[in-house]
């Protein structure tokens, strides 16, 4: 059993992908700022800083934004048990960091980028593991952060509300994909954000398609309302939209079978 995005790493799309990037519409937005070209962490520590802290600027209590960085750090303690003293415990570091974590000054960031540090070990596993005393983001890099989680703020404002985030797929997970989490569900879109440099891949629409694949098949009603399909990417400051009902019975259910592994 995998992953949705090991599972998706193991897939031949055909060309152009299942769900072919050319079905969605963009839209870019200029809020006047331009960020800076070097960061000295990598992008998917940036990627889960700007996502927890826009959860938690948003209302959501810090430890609830932060739960995947909380729970990695579980699992380092269940590896390391037997080395580790108990004020060692990177349980321990984790509820620190998190304690530091009050908005966007310098400090709060800092701690938010070393919190996420701990996610790999939750999602991947410890063997990805790097201490997270060593990601120190330079002065770039934050402002960075800073730009990016205000850009998500104003998508809300404009595209939200949220009615569910950071969430699971009880009742959609099947022997071939027992584990994944979805990014943002409105009344009637499921968004995932992306902080990357590049536009959306095939590997990233075809996310998209399974988790609202998943969602149907899940303990959440929610997704019965579902009618949109969208990405937003706050690095390029750019939104993706992409109708349901443009895709193909055919390629849902290849994907619902070939793929997720219904019946």
């Amino acid at each position: 059993m995998y992953s949705v995005t090991k599972r998706i790493s193991m897939i031949k799309q055909p060309y152009g992908g299942y769900l072919n990037k050319k079905q969605f519409e963009i839209n870019s937005i200029d809020d006047g700022n331009v960020l800076n070209d070097i960061e000295n962490i990598h992008a998917t520590l940036v990627g889960m800083a700007v996502d927890y802290l826009t959860r938690f600027m948003m209302g959501t209590p810090v430890e609830d934004a932060f739960s995947i960085s909380l729970m990695g750090a579980s699992c380092l303690d269940l590896f390391l048990n037997k080395t580790m003293s108990k004020k060692e415990l990177a349980q321990n570091n984790a509820k620190k960091l998190l304690k530091g974590i009050k908005g966007l000054d310098n400090a709060s960031i800092t701690n938010a980028c070393k919190l996420v540090g701990y996610d790999v070990c939750f999602r991947a596993g410890v063997v990805g593991y790097r201490p997270v005393e060593d990601i120190e983001p330079n002065t770039g890099t934050i402002e960075n952060i800073v730009i990016m989680v205000n850009r998500c703020l104003s998508f809300w404002k404009q595209y939200g509300p949220i009615v569910k985030d950071g969430f699971t797929f009880e009742g959609g997970y099947t022997n071939t994909i027992s584990s994944g989490d979805g990014d943002f569900l409105t009344n009637d879109t499921l968004w995932d954000f992306k902080v990357s440099k590049s536009e959306p891949t095939s590997k990233h629409t075809l996310q998209l398609l399974i988790y609202y694949i998943m969602g149907c098949h899940s303990i959440h009603s929610e997704f019965e309302k579902i009618e949109k399909l969208g990405i937003f990417n706050p690095r390029k400051n750019k939104i993706y939209l992409s109708n349901i009902a443009s895709i193909s019975p055919e390629i849902i259910k290849k994907v619902s079978v070939e793929v997720i592994g219904y019946k």
